[in-house]
């Protein structure tokens, strides 16, 4: 019984390999075939990248900048807080000598 499964497990990688061995030739062969297509879609995509990829930045760098503004509208209080206590403090110390 045992050697029945050892070789179906045989058989099964058998089937596997030369399937994917097929299917890497085919790769290949299609590769070859429409490389000059790959290569324009490579051309394209890059000059579409230089157009998009500085309107992307300056897009993700404003974005960053208002999530950054409102999550910091919480903080006002406590900055209002601190600058009462630091106002309090500066007028309670003696008048530097000039």
């Amino acid at each position: 019984m045992a050697a029945v499964l050892v070789l179906a497990g045989l058989a099964l990688t058998a089937f596997v390999f030369v399937f994917v061995a097929l299917a890497v030739v085919l790769k290949l062969a299609f590769r070859i075939l429409f490389f000059p297509l790959f290569l324009l879609k490579f051309l394209v995509m890059g000059l579409v990248m230089i157009v998009v990829g500085p309107v992307l930045a300056i897009v993700g760098f404003v974005l960053a900048l208002v999530f950054g503004v409102l999550l910091s509208i919480p903080l006002v209080p406590l900055a209002i807080l601190a600058l009462l206590v630091w106002v309090l403090v500066k007028a309670g110390q003696r008048p530097a000598v000039a």
